[in-house]
């Protein structure tokens, strides 16, 4: 079992419950300008502990600027973004990841030349607290928080049955295996919130199914919270808990994936108007 602690949460593994208490992440009226174009127009919206939630959209609605906001690629023109109370916007992107926001990228971000486990082991780096002396002097206290990160690369590994390849270079690997590999770059930087950058793109049906069971999973067993951006219409409403439908860089709805897969706005500006 992958050596995570556990985050309780009245939400982990219930579905559909009504989130209760203070919000992890708070979304404030965010706005991006760009050059004089509006990509997000006061995006405001909240993410509880243990919660998947959906962010859909046409192309050009706006879910990639949103996504890289809170991951601190771009800062908004106006607005904040609140993690447990606190504004993130402060934070250079390299620091995002230790106050526990972990993401992937659309685009398989690996190491093509490193193994699975050097891959993995990249993600441990915002939890190692060593310096460059103290690491040469192989000090007692390092030795112990290296044995402790390979422990938990090693049961990250085998969580997410990737042991059979783990000193296999990623670039000769399927691709949905190198998606696998990512995601698990990501949990080991222990993440409260994990962003999921169209993590479907380019898998085969079977293979975004065993996707959907997978993010479950990770909710279910260590209350981590998710946001994910996806095209995938069949795999967002099959796992997410809420979900926020954008277009033109505005909210177009949110609620239960029920009840944004039946408002008319969305069915006209997403899933296809039949009148038109």
């Amino acid at each position: 079992m992958m050596q995570v602690q556990k985050r309780q949460s009245a939400q982990a593994g219930q579905p559909g419950v009504v989130p209760s208490g203070n919000p992890l992440l708070e979304v404030r009226d965010i706005s991006v300008v760009f050059g004089g174009i509006i990509a997000l127009n006061g995006i405001s919206f909240n993410m509880h502990q243990g919660q998947i939630l959906g962010l859909i959209g046409p192309n050009g609605a706006g879910k990639t600027t949103l996504f890289n906001c809170l991951s601190r690629l771009y800062q908004p023109s106006k607005g904040d973004i609140m993690m447990e109370g606190e504004s993130i916007l402060k934070r250079p992107p390299h620091k995002i990841s230790e106050i526990g926001i972990g993401r992937t990228f659309q685009n398989v971000a690996l190491f093509p030349n490193l193994t699975v486990l050097d891959n993995v082991r990249v993600g441990t780096h915002a939890r190692t607290n060593s310096d460059i002396i103290s690491d040469s002097l192989k000090l007692p206290w390092v030795r112990r928080g290296e044995k402790q990160l390979n422990e938990r690369v090693h049961s990250i590994l085998d969580y997410l049955e990737l042991n059979d390849v783990a000193h296999t270079p990623v670039a000769g690997l399927p691709f949905g295996t190198q998606k696998r590999v990512e995601l698990a770059r990501a949990l080991a930087a222990e993440p409260k919130i994990l962003l999921l950058d169209e993590p479907a793109g380019g898998l085969n049906h079977e293979e975004v199914h065993v996707l959907g069971d997978l993010i479950r999973r990770i909710r279910n067993d260590h209350g981590i919270t998710v946001l994910l951006v996806e095209h995938h219409m069949g795999l967002v409403m099959s796992i997410a808990d809420h979900v926020v439908a954008l277009n033109f860089g505005r909210k177009l709805a949110e609620g239960t994936p029920q009840q944004v897969q039946s408002d008319p706005e969305v069915i006209k500006a997403y899933l296809g108007d039949k009148n038109s």
